[in-house]
């Protein structure tokens, strides 16, 4: 058996982790969508109420 049979992961390979900044970027964007998309959803459930 070779010792190749594990599989290889990004850092393995030399193409590192992703950057910090982009990782805080995403992870921003998440919480400020799922803020906005909560608050539409507010919106329209308390504008349907009669």
């Amino acid at each position: 058996m070779s010792e190749k049979s594990a599989p290889t992961t990004g850092e393995e390979r030399g193409e590192g982790k992703f950057p910090k900044g982009l990782v805080l970027r995403l992870f921003a964007y998440l919480v400020a969508g799922h803020l906005f998309a909560g608050f539409l959803y507010l919106l329209f459930v308390l504008g349907g109420q009669k």
